[in-house]
């Protein structure tokens, strides 16, 4: 099952190379996949494994993703909170753009990496944090209350889906994949030039609160919130091949980036809503 996100999508490459090492098949009782250099031991009625040498790394665990996770979040939120209190009212423009700079540089080398490294994650998490502090204090200067809205409905969009994908009610098919890598690629590509026009005094109304603007934001968390069934989708798929616990990492941070542009998108969505008010 391929993504739209980068960051799991490397779990299907992943998974061929684990494959590769003897980490493929599920041992027996649903254990994780033996690697090769482990074989159950022909005495052993429980079909436990007989360890010929030792395993250099763990597989990857459903646990392990949710403990990285929230340990990003965590740090996130922690970089928002103090950018909110420390950061001066007439330097969040700074921290806004630099945030979305350097966070959009770390964004791409851990995207592309052929690597987990948990430093860049880490890293990304206080970076993303910056950005996150500086435009929610900006937008709860104009509208009250919109800030815990905005969570509140975040988190609210992310469970939903979660217990949707868990209930087998939405799955992310063959179809549904290439549908909605359609449907990413082509909004990614409108937000692109969008901003490039907007450079140049060129008003589209996708982002100006307009009737047009309030449907292009709906379209945009309902895509974003559909986007989460491929990378529960892909995380499955990486537990079940057993790929090192390191990616685990890597899985996280694609949540992260996720629930992030989803937080963006509800907040801006309702700051439409509020108008002057």
């Amino acid at each position: 099952m391929k993504t739209s996100n980068p960051v799991l999508s490397r779990f299907g490459q992943a998974a061929g190379h684990e494959r590769a090492a003897g980490y493929a098949q599920p041992g027996p009782y649903g254990q994780p996949g033996y690697p090769q250099q482990y074989q159950p031991h022909p005495q052993y009625a429980t079909g436990q494994a007989y360890p010929v040498t030792p395993v250099t790394e763990a597989p990857m665990t459903l646990d392990d993703v949710v403990v990285k996770t929230v340990t990003m979040l965590a740090i996130l939120g922690g970089a928002a909170a103090a950018t909110w209190i420390l950061v001066p009212d007439q330097l969040l423009g700074a921290a806004w753009l630099g945030g979305a700079v350097i966070g959009l540089v770390l964004g791409l080398i851990i995207s592309f990496s052929r690597v987990a490294n948990p430093a860049l994650v880490v890293a990304y998490s206080i970076i993303e944090g910056v950005f996150v502090g500086a435009v929610s204090k900006t937008f709860e200067s104009f509208y009250d209350g919109i800030v815990l809205q905005a969570v509140v409905g975040t988190f609210g969009v992310f469970f939903v889906m979660t217990m949707l994908y868990r209930a087998r009610v939405i799955r992310a098919t063959p179809k549904f994949a290439k549908v909605m890598v359609a449907i990413m690629g082509g909004l990614f590509a409108t937000m692109l030039i969008n901003l490039v026009l907007s450079l140049f005094g060129v008003n589209t109304h996708l982002r100006d609160g307009s009737g047009l603007a309030i449907v292009f934001s709906l379209v945009c968390i309902v895509v974003a919130s559909l986007s989460f069934v491929l990378n529960f989708a892909n995380i499955e798929e990486g537990v079940r091949a057993g790929v090192p616990q390191r990616y685990a990492w890597t899985a996280a941070f694609g949540i992260v980036v996720g629930l992030v542009w989803l937080y963006l998108e509800v907040l801006r969505l309702l700051s439409y809503l509020q108008g002057d008010d």
